[in-house]
């Protein structure tokens, strides 16, 4: 390191998993760099963003010989990223097992890890819309009792807080006022609001930029979400970092944004499996909500009708038994804005219809008659395609995915054959491939069959105008294109839509204010997983679906009929939708709360897995063998506590001709299962470099894993 440079600057970078390269490495600079600085720096043959970290080896003499690159260039005009950013970076890599750089890289925009310094600057000079205070006094709807009361509550307590609102209780109007006051108290603070899903952000946004745009200026609301382009994302990250933008709305990857001034987080549909990443650091966007609230003191509010199992646990009020009760405060909404009923629920036992039939017949008329009357109605089905296989009658052939465990999903509106796991996609053949038999049929049915048989069921059905009845499908395959699910969404909202058909995607947190019967015609697939967590998801979905029937009361009234909610299920005694019947969520957590705690599931107990992807399932179990046989050996501090199962397939066992094994550990202490994971990481580090190992392609960590 020569004189010009006498400093040293430890830098995370996003380096190679496989690589064994620590969380830091070790640059020449000419001047101190705060912790936080953004820069670019060389690592092989490439630059690369990097983030300057803590360290008390700022300065300091290099052994003889060692030698330092240089950093290539500082990002002024971007302030370094704070300590509390920095701890969330810190805590998310070291709880969710993943590499320190990988996550702080992964939680800025992709296009600040592409530009160079010049670039930056240049783009900074451009003019952007600032969050100005026009002195527009916001007007506020009036609170019912109950919105007043939780609104209280979070003003007067530290939190954080559980708002259990039923459908339609008005939730996030208690947000769009927290918010309000929280910004108005403080000239500098900001807010944080997540939603589970993409589609869920643009009316949000609406809200949001209505009510406080006239107020805090055109600039004071942006969003975070991946389906915007990186130059979008690059310039809501700015305005957040900077203090100029004053709420942030966004999915789970919001939660990493930089907002130097956050004093409240908001987590709407807390329950929602989406805020878990399924891929590269596996964290729960919840949960870190949960730390960085109160690391940075920031109030915290989930909100859900159907709270996830762990919250709602962690919000139980103290008892004689449990005198210190939960973590949370818990703070309910029951009833309906404009007192408008929640759906009543009607279940039709299909072992009394014909044999193969879709719709029973008190559903078709039902609709029939909601139709007539102008009203919408909605069915849910949460699988997508025409069927989910096609079968030889003759030899018995199935439509199954070369490369995968899992059927290929046939799609009749394009005539493919599409794997929805590896995506692999073929022609729908004339013929069996196998026996060349013309004798091949769908089996079982998805929301493209669903839309194709109500449309041909009601082509007699008028509306009130006299024209036919309009059946329309909304599902991941007629949202692909840019703007088709706004598109469509507002043909619902306009009334040009009388049977809405689709999956999950229409089940959550829409405002439709004229549908007053939803449908859910083959939800018992559930009730039977292996998956503990099915039953909570089932019930969860059915209530959210239950809740987009009948949300505007005054409409309702001068229908005069009631909104429905109708599950057509062979198990209709079930304790599934005997809860569902009474909308009595409490009664369903209380049940399955005792199962898992006799079980010792969570949330009284914590997991973990570890999968492998190999070349064989043989190499993917005996990697993980392997493994658990060096941590016994080596007598791992927290294993004494810690329960590790024997290796298994996962339930797609093969995708993209990779198969994928898994075992679970699980123990009644979080401390002891995050030591024992610590220490076990240098360990299957070492056996994946095992030349005994040689099929193997890659191994992960899931911490409090959703799916089993």
């Amino acid at each position: 390191m020569s004189a010009s440079s006498p400093f040293i600057a430890p830098v995370a970078l996003h380096t190679p998993s496989h690589s064994g390269v620590g969380d830091l490495l070790s640059y020449a600079c000419d001047r101190p760099l705060p912790p936080g600085t953004l820069v670019r720096v060389p690592l092989g043959n490439r630059e690369v963003l990097g983030v300057v970290w803590d360290s008390d080896a700022a300065t300091g003499e290099l052994p003889d010989g060692a030698t330092l690159r240089a950093i290539g260039g500082v990002l002024e005009g971007v302030a370094p990223l704070d300590l509390p950013w920095r701890r969330l970076v810190a805590f998310t890599a070291r709880y969710y097992q993943r590499a320190l750089g990988e996550v702080a890289l992964a939680a800025l925009p992709p296009q600040l890890r592409d530009l160079k310094p010049e670039q930056l600057a240049r783009r900074l000079r451009r003019p952007a819309l600032t969050a100005d205070d026009s002195g527009n006094a916001i007007e506020n709807i009036a609170l019912t009792a109950e919105q007043e009361s939780a609104r209280a509550q979070i003003v007067s307590n530290p939190g954080p807080f559980l708002l259990f609102g039923s459908t339609g209780s008005g939730k996030t109007e208690v947000y769009l006022r927290c918010v309000q006051e929280m910004l108005e108290a403080d000239p500098t603070a900001q807010a944080l609001v997540m939603v589970p899903e993409i589609n869920l952000t643009p009316q949000l946004e609406e809200r949001f930029v209505s009510r406080f745009a006239p107020r805090f200026g055109a600039g004071a609301v942006v969003s975070l979400h991946s389906g915007m382009t990186n130059p979008q994302r690059l310039k809501s990250w700015l305005a957040a970092h900077s203090g100029t933008a004053r709420i942030v709305l966004g999915t789970r990857m919001a939660v990493f944004a930089s907002l130097p001034g956050l004093k409240l987080i908001v987590v709407d549909e807390e329950h929602d499996p989406s805020y878990k990443q399924q891929e590269g650091a596996r964290y729960s966007a919840r949960d870190l909500a949960i730390w960085r609230g109160r690391e940075q003191g920031a109030k915290v509010l989930l909100g859900s009708a159907t709270p996830s199992l762990e919250s709602w646990h962690a919000s139980r009020p103290p008892t004689p038994e449990d005198p210190e009760g939960g973590r949370y405060l818990r703070l309910h909404m029951p009833s309906r804005i404009g007192a408008g009923a929640l759906a009543r629920v009607r279940r039709v036992d299909m072992n009394q219809q014909p044999r193969r039939a879709v719709f029973s017949a008190p559903l078709l008329q039902a609709i029939t008659e909601r139709v007539a009357r102008g009203e919408q109605s909605m069915v849910l089905l949460n699988r997508r395609g025409y069927a989910p296989v096609l079968h030889c009658v003759d030899c018995g052939w199935k439509s199954d995915c070369p490369h995968c465990s899992a059927h290929q999903v046939f799609h009749k509106t394009d005539r493919t054959l599409r794997c929805h796991h590896c995506g692999f996609t073929v022609r729908v053949p004339h013929h069996c491939p196998t026996c060349g038999s013309p004798d091949i049929h769908a089996m079982g049915r998805g929301t493209e069959q669903l839309e194709e048989q109500l449309a041909a069921l009601l082509r007699n059905v008028q509306r009130p105008d006299g024209n036919a009845a309009r059946v329309a499908r909304i599902d991941a395959d007629t949202t692909k294109a840019k703007g088709a699910l706004e598109a469509q969404l507002a043909q619902v909202h306009a009334g040009e839509v009388d049977v809405l058909v689709g999956t999950q995607m229409i089940a959550k947190g829409h405002d439709f204010r004229r549908i007053t019967l939803v449908a859910a015609v083959q939800p018992d697939g559930a009730l039977f997983s292996s998956d503990f967590r099915a039953p909570e998801r089932l019930f969860a979905l059915l209530m959210q679906a239950a809740g987009r029937a009948g949300r505007d009361a005054a409409y309702m009234a001068a229908q005069g009929t009631p909104c429905e909610m109708w599950v057509q299920t062979f198990h209709p005694q079930h304790a599934v939708y005997e809860a569902l019947r009474r909308h009595d969520y409490e009664a369903f957590a209380a049940q399955q709360l005792k199962e898992r705690e006799e079980a010792a599931m969570p949330p009284f107990a914590y997991q973990a897995l570890v999968r492998a992807d190999a070349r064989t399932q043989e190499a993917a179990q005996g990697f993980l063998q392997a493994a658990t046989a060096a941590a016994h050996a080596a007598a791992l501090p927290g294993l004494e506590a810690v329960t590790l199962f024997p290796p298994v397939p996962l339930t797609i066992q093969r995708v993209a001709n990779v198969e994928r094994a898994q075992m679970l550990m699980e123990s009644p202490s979080r401390a002891a299962l995050q030591r024992f994971l610590a220490a076990w990481q240098p360990i299957l580090q070492t056996t994946r470099h095992n030349r005994e190992h040689k099929g193997l392609i890659r191994w992960l960590v899931d911490v409090d894993p959703l799916t089993i």
